[in-house]
């Protein structure tokens, strides 16, 4: 086995990761006190993303984000720059066990569905600036099934789309391919889409709802790889687009268990990305039979180490599981990363800045003994 020289990488991760403490006071001035300016804000922000890139760098990472530190959340701050999108913010419930859960949001299209500017090229031009020679910027955006099924069929304009398909998916494709040219352009090779629906339909709780929402929860992951398709047709050539299965990741909470079988031929089989980040962190996401679906050319990340809690995973167990998943898609053909990010939100996980770095390291240092 030899390291990959092409993302993803043999040690990846998923993208966010904890905001210092000063990030998140400008944030509160700007944002509650309205105290500071946004040019005020981006300069504190752009000095937390210097210091979240060394950070990657001196653990060993190969691909760096920004770590989504100009984000709220992971999804709307994206999703509410399309054109034809509104977004409200999510609610938080206390659940009976006094953890907390974050209720989704509602994202509606309420109008044509267009790419009406740059969302993500001016922080990823930060970002490509701050980047030592031989490092992958990567950017992470929300999958486009976000606009479909957190409301299903009545979430979506009927006066925009009287018909859904296959306007609204061709719409919704066009904008994302805009994006997708515009980072291009900027330089960008490596493109990261965070997925919470397909994780979600390996729930039979979300499958329920769904099912109430007037969707198939079977033909669902099969329509959603066609249009994720649509995607990838616009992607320019020489692009790395990958897609990143979560299950919730608010605080350390999830919202979703199940394993990948009801997902995995539509996911690993039928869609044209090269890459799949897998939440494998704890039983909730089952064994690792579903990547026997796993097209040749395509590549698996495992996510082995939870972003949730500190407890410190061990290589040997990490070895273990790896060789476990080998024996359902080829180890060349894997890869290994964090479960999750370590904040999602801007709220971050229960976790510790030093075992958010040890977490990493052992990533690194695992896929090195694995695959040299």
């Amino acid at each position: 086995m030899t390291p990959r020289t092409t993302p993803p990488f043999r040690a990846d991760h998923v993208g966010s990761f904890l905001r210092p403490q000063y990030l998140l006071e400008a944030r509160e001035q700007f944002f509650v006190k309205k105290s500071i300016s946004a040019a005020q804000l981006r300069a504190v922000e752009d000095k937390a993303i210097t210091e979240i890139v060394k950070f990657q760098q001196d653990v060993g990472l190969q691909s760096i984000t920004d770590g989504e530190f100009r984000r709220t959340y992971f999804h709307i701050d994206f999703l509410e720059q399309l054109g034809g999108v509104k977004t409200d913010v999510p609610v938080t419930i206390k659940k009976p066990d006094g953890t907390e859960e974050l209720a989704p949001p509602v994202i509606r299209v309420v109008d044509k569905v267009k790419h009406v500017k740059d969302i993500q090229r001016a922080d990823f031009e930060y970002l490509k600036s701050q980047i030592a020679a031989g490092m992958t910027p990567k950017v992470t955006i929300p999958s486009p099934t976000m606009l479909h099924f957190r409301g299903g069929r009545a979430g979506i304009s009927k006066d925009a789309y009287p018909e859904l398909d296959p306007v609204f998916y061709d719409d919704v494709a066009q904008a994302y391919g805009d994006e997708l040219q515009s980072l291009f352009d900027a330089g960008c090779r490596y493109v990261q889409m965070d997925d919470t629906n397909l994780a979600y339909l390996c729930d039979d709780r979300m499958r329920e709802a769904a099912r109430q929402r007037g969707d198939d929860p079977n033909e669902l992951p099969h329509r959603y790889a066609w249009f994720i398709n649509k995607v990838v047709a616009k992607k320019p050539a020489g692009m790395t687009l990958a897609m990143h299965l979560c299950r919730g990741n608010f605080k350390s909470t999830h919202a979703a268990a199940g394993n990948y079988e009801p997902v995995a031929e539509a996911l690993l089989k039928e869609m044209n990305l090269d890459a799949f980040f897998l939440e494998y962190d704890d039983d909730r996401s089952g064994d690792f039979r579903p990547l026997r679906f796993l097209s040749k050319g395509k590549i698996v990340v495992l996510g082995l180490v939870t972003t949730k809690f500190g407890q410190l995973e061990t290589k040997d167990a990490l070895k273990r599981r790896i060789e476990e998943a080998s024996k359902y898609a080829d180890l060349d053909q894997l890869a290994l990363s964090p479960q999750c990010g370590f904040s999602s939100t801007v709220h971050g996980n229960n976790i510790a800045v030093e075992d958010q770095r040890k977490k990493l390291q052992l990533v690194v240092e695992t896929a090195q003994e694995v695959w040299g």
